[in-house]
């Protein structure tokens, strides 16, 4: 029983600061709102057609194995966004090298 209590000690706190993502669709809105939502909201998940890219304000919240970068898309009149803080795969990251 006492392991379960501290257990639950531990997990609680680290699930209660846990980030969700928020998510919106990049056709739906302006570059100006897109950009106002990544700082509001600290993490968000831009939907781009099929597939996302991951915001994370400031940049240096992105995960490990992650950069910092920026990233192009189309918002809802057509123009060509320019945001930064994007959370992109790092290739060259130690966290995604394959030990031999």
């Amino acid at each position: 029983m006492r392991n379960l209590i501290l257990a639950a000690a531990f997990l609680l706190p680290s699930a209660a600061l846990a980030a969700e993502a928020v998510e919106i669709r990049a056709r739906d809105h302006s570059c100006g709102e897109l950009a106002q939502f990544i700082r509001q909201n600290k993490t968000v998940f831009v939907r781009i057609g099929i597939g996302g890219r991951s915001f994370r304000y400031p940049p240096a919240r992105c995960r490990l194995g992650d950069k910092r970068s920026t990233t192009s898309l189309r918002d809802a009149g057509g123009n060509l966004c320019v945001l930064d803080y994007a959370c992109v795969y790092d290739p060259e990251s130690f966290y995604n090298k394959i030990p031999n």
